[in-house]
């Protein structure tokens, strides 16, 4: 029988030993004070726990909205090579609309030209591709691209006076600037006799 208590004791897990033994030299408050660290502890390891957590779900978050932005942008300026090359032929249309048209057959190319013209520009329209156009308008570098600046009596300095060829957007992100004249005030005089 002495075997069998033996067996009995030797299975009884080690932590509930130590305890029993801890709980029979341990007086009530070092109990306590033991509880309490242990408590302590175990709540920082919570802290630290929900911290880690806050801060993988935080970053999950992110990488989520990244992603969205992405794909997003992605369907918005597929079209941008597309729309980069197809302003040559916008560009050709244009120079063919600013030559004169003499005679019946010439006059007759020409208004197909300027509704092959229009119908391009209404189905770049559709892809939400807009011209840039700012003659009148103050110059902006980040809109327009100042080939020269002119003297002009008849023009506000630094706005567009000339337009030279036209910009585009696509969906607010410039394809190509505006390329512009701009107007600059009368210099002054030179004293010569100075």
């Amino acid at each position: 029988m002495s075997n069998n208590r033996e067996n009995q004791n030797s299975e009884e897990p080690i932590d509930s030993v130590e305890e029993n033994q801890l709980e029979g030299e341990l007086s009530f408050e070092e109990q306590v004070a033991a509880l309490s660290e242990q408590l302590d502890s175990a709540l920082k390891d919570a802290d630290t726990h929900k911290d880690t957590a806050l801060r993988a779900k935080a970053e999950a978050d992110n990488i989520r909205r990244r992603a969205e932005r992405e794909v997003s942008n992605a369907s918005k300026f597929a079209l941008e090579r597309f729309a980069k090359e197809i302003l040559g032929v916008v560009d050709s249309l244009e120079k063919a609309l600013e030559q004169p048209a003499e005679g019946d057959a010439q006059i007759a190319m020409h208004e197909g030209i300027q509704l092959t013209y229009k119908l391009l520009l209404d189905t770049l329209k559709k892809f939400s591709i807009e011209q840039i156009s700012p003659l009148g308008e103050s110059f902006d570098p980040g809109l327009h691209e100042a080939m020269v600046m002119q003297e002009s009596d008849e023009h506000e300095p630094n706005s567009v006076m000339m337009v030279v060829q036209t910009g585009y957007q696509l969906n607010g992100r410039l394809i190509r600037p505006a390329r512009v004249i701009v107007a600059k005030g009368k210099s002054a005089p030179i004293d010569e006799n100075a």
